[in-house]
């Protein structure tokens, strides 16, 4: 490990602080860090990359955050499988795992390749509008579509693998991978899935029939929505962070992703243990 990326949440102070340490810290080892250019900035340093660029010209990127940052670093790495270790700097995070106490201990062992990953799938997920292509999305958690504030409940078509499931009635659906699972998704009402196993969510959001169920199927399967709506506000997102309007007739298709994200595992604590404390299992 002798060349590593380092991004940081930029609107936290103590993350910018954190990472000139970091920067410090790695240099003394003869490690040259890339920055992104956003960050360099907030650091008063000249030398920054485009965020973009930085995952091809280094052996392993550091983000300082939490699972929002590393989420979007992780669409900015897309194919190349370059290991993101994630540092959160609040509370413990559900993929964020490393805590700032543990930051250095954990950085002395992964540059000397002392470390383990989690690969977790990603989604591609396409808009299509009159049998054109006018979004292309890759995401880490899920894809949403969900209605505006003033919208009411919009009718979706929904169909795996070309074989009709059903139309929800409600304000939204999801669609997640295992490690969304403990995001919207949980929060909708969906289960939570262990990152390893192939599969994804389908889970609607507050749907109209109380029938309306989350459903799991083949994470080879193909699934894709139509939006049966003329003139309501309904918007695509994808992991929270990018996204566009829809209208009426438009088809979003999702599958898995031939990219996957490399995650730097704790070496002190695993999944189950995140659950408990993040969920707070156990307590009265």
């Amino acid at each position: 490990m002798k060349r590593i990326g380092l991004y940081a949440k930029r609107k936290n102070p103590k993350a910018v602080q954190v990472a000139r340490e970091v920067c410090d810290w790695l240099s003394q080892r003869d490690i040259e860090v890339f920055l992104d250019e956003a960050l360099a900035r907030e650091m008063g340093e000249v030398q920054g990359y485009p965020g973009g660029s930085i995952p091809a010209m280094v052996n392993l990127i550091v983000v300082l955050g939490g699972d929002g940052t590393l989420i979007s670093v992780a669409r900015q790495v897309g194919d190349l499988r370059t290991p993101i270790l994630g540092v959160n700097l609040g509370s413990l995070g559900f993929i964020t795992e490393i805590t700032l106490a543990e930051l250095y201990p954990v950085l002395e062992k992964v540059i000397k390749g002392d470390f383990s990953v989690s690969d977790r799938m990603m989604l591609d997920a396409v808009v299509l509008r009159n049998g054109q292509k006018v979004g292309r999305f890759r995401v880490l958690n899920d894809v949403v579509i969900n209605k505006g504030a003033l919208a009411r409940i919009i009718d979706m078509e929904a169909s795996v693998d070309d074989v009709y499931l059903t139309t929800f009635k409600a304000d939204g659906l999801i669609i997640s991978t295992p490690t969304g699972s403990s995001a919207y998704n949980l929060a909708a009402g969906g289960p939570i899935m262990y990152p390893g196993i192939h599969c994804l969510v389908i889970s609607p959001i507050c749907p109209h029939m109380l029938t309306n169920r989350p459903i799991i199927v083949s994470d080879e399967s193909i699934i894709r929505v139509e939006v049966k709506f003329q003139d309501e506000d309904v918007v695509f997102t994808a992991d929270g962070q990018v996204g566009m309007p829809l209208q009426g007739g438009d088809i979003v298709e999702v599958r898995r992703s031939k990219s996957s994200t490399l995650l730097v595992k704790s070496p002190s604590r695993d999944y189950f243990e995140v659950l408990r404390t993040k969920l707070r299992w156990g307590e009265r």
